[in-house]
């Protein structure tokens, strides 16, 4: 085989697994895209592996001497394999030098300053209310079983689809919901249902998560466009023969107003370098009904929009400014001055907007936070609110152990402003994973727990527990007392706290904190011992106030 057939045929493999690749892959065709150059360097291998393949049993003839040396005819033969050897080569020097060029250490004050972050008052922006209503207190894995099991009523629309498995949160009609569209549950029943398309989606109530229940809701045109489908009807590849050139960030679905379905794309783009500091840039609105699509820039998006951003980049960008605004090397050695945000975020909606929330700590210690941001989902703003207190994750811990015989699990907390107090407000679920209680945590002092089966009323016990009343002028309540004789004592930790709990033989719970009383250390399983306490609003757990050793009651003379 001639070498000019051998290039050919190389080139013609070539082209055919690069166009298999882009059809199953849909890379963006861009050179801030990592993965383009990639898929490069691969098609540079593949031409090679092809070029050998086809000349293992060439029947080419031998070239006549023309007094060229051996090296020389050597080098000219395999023309072609170095060539493609510079193709594998060429995008591996591109990414190396890239996200050197890209990286923190040469920018650190570039990657710093892609946010601005404003101070604000968190009595002036999150002034106390009654009841909760904007925020988000429902998982996405709570909102996924209640979901599922709405949809399991309906008998004909779950035996051909599911529940997609992403909920995304959105304020619809100044409310927070969340959604998912229904998918298809394999090829087949996507061959078979192609034609009346995806007929609805499911919507849940976050805020009264105690409900259990959760809606589904039909649409008036089907959705044909999804992520499930196949071939042409694929979402990510209907918008990347779309937008061949837009590197895709995140997708979301949510519906407008109106109840019309709509997918967000955020389009990403670097801001440092070639890779460095990828951040949104435009967003495309796709109607995944008709496949009409439009995009817009950052600041034309259309306000009924809501996730434009994630909460994972949202606290990345402040884990840039937060470490990185007085130097790489501060970052890795001093620490001076450097934040970051806790591992997880939650959902509120203030006015017509969804901001993600998360706490804020120091690097040096985790044990507490020195405040939390929130950030706008559409926009990308952030503000910044000094409160300091225990961390998320302490506060949860808190909670459950306030119902520690239970095994209630807690939800990711948010911050409300109770009687001018900044307060954790959570939901605890049992291991079924449903929504059982309401949970009430004092931010500056995690060991002032409340926890009811309703909003009000574990506010009403929490306002107690602070000292303050909620509406109504109620008496405080009065202290009892009892001998009790202590079957076994149970200890747990909360933000450095250590609670002990005294069980009796008919398993009713007394806590106390060392911090409260050290002498409890001194009380030991089969202890008589004399008790005055508060009931509080979980049944057979009380908090001690003080305690004596049992004294036998003297007879009477």
């Amino acid at each position: 085989m001639k070498r000019s057939t051998r290039t050919i045929l190389s080139l013609v493999v070539t082209a055919v697994v690069a166009a298999v690749m882009f059809y199953i892959l849909v890379p963006a065709i861009n050179v801030y895209n990592q993965e383009m150059w990639v898929l490069i360097a691969i098609l540079g291998a593949v031409f090679c592996v092809a070029y050998f393949l086809f000349g293992i049993k060439s029947n080419e003839p031998k070239t006549q001497s023309t007094g060229k040396s051996p090296i020389k005819k050597l080098k000219m033969a395999h023309k072609p394999i170095k060539i493609a050897i510079a193709v594998i080569i060429v995008p591996i020097v591109v990414l190396i030098f890239g996200n050197l060029v890209s990286s923190t250490f040469f920018n650190a004050q570039k990657y710093a300053n892609i946010i601005e972050v404003k101070d604000a008052e968190f009595e002036t922006d999150m002034p106390e209310t009654d009841l909760v209503s904007n925020i988000a207190l429902m998982d996405t894995a709570s909102a996924t079983l209640i979901g599922n099991k709405t949809l399991g009523e309906l008998s004909d629309i779950v035996s051909q689809y599911q529940v997609g498995e992403n909920y995304y949160q959105i304020n619809y009609n100044k409310t927070p919901k969340k959604v998912a569209n229904l998918e298809y549950a394999d090829f087949f029943k996507w061959f078979n249902n192609r034609s009346s398309g995806i007929p609805g989606f499911v919507m849940v109530d976050p805020v009264d998560p105690h409900s259990n229940s959760a809606e589904y809701i039909p649409f008036d045109k089907p959705m044909k466009y999804v992520d499930s489908a196949y071939f042409s009807e694929d979402l990510h590849r209907a918008l990347r023969f779309s937008y061949p050139t837009k590197i895709f960030g995140s997708y979301s679905f949510e519906i407008d107003e109106e109840g019309n379905p709509y997918y967000i794309v955020s389009c990403m783009s670097p801001k440092i370098g070639l890779f460095g500091g990828m951040d949104v840039s435009e967003v495309i609105i796709f109607d995944p009904c008709d496949g009409s699509h439009e995009i817009y820039d950052l600041e034309d998006v259309e306000p009924w929009v809501d996730n434009v951003f994630t909460g994972t980049l949202a606290s990345q960008k402040y884990d840039w400014f937060g470490t990185l605004k007085n130097g790489f090397w501060n970052s890795v050695i001093g620490n001076r001055d450097c934040k970051v945000t806790t591992d997880d975020f939650g959902y509120i909606v203030i006015e017509d907007d969804v901001w993600f929330y998360t706490g804020v700590t120091s690097v040096v210690s985790d044990e507490s936070n020195i405040g939390f941001i929130i950030s706008n989902a559409r926009t990308g703003e952030y503000k910044f609110y000094s409160v300091v207190g225990a961390e998320e994750y302490s506060a949860m811990q808190a909670a459950e152990g306030e119902v520690q015989e239970k095994n209630y699990t807690a939800s990711f907390p948010s911050l409300i402003n109770v009687s001018g107090e900044a307060t954790y407000i959570m939901v605890l679920k049992d291991n079924a994973g449903y929504v059982k209680l309401y949970a009430l945590v004092n931010v500056e002092n995690p060991t002032i727990v409340a926890t009811a089966s309703t909003q009000t009323d574990a506010k009403k016990d929490y306002l107690k527990l602070i000292g303050e009343d909620s509406k109504e002028e109620e008496a405080p309540q009065e202290a009892l007392s009892l001998d009790i004789t202590v079957k076994e004592i149970k200890r747990t930790t909360v933000s450095g706290n250590e609670i002990l709990y005294f069980i009796t033989e008919d398993g009713t719970y007394f806590k106390q904190s060392v911090a409260s009383d050290e002498t409890i250390m001194f009380i030991n399983a089969g202890d008589k011992i004399s008790v005055s306490y508060y009931k509080t609003s979980i049944e057979k757990i009380n908090q001690m106030i003080e305690w004596k050793p049992y004294v036998e009651p003297q007879p009477k003379a």
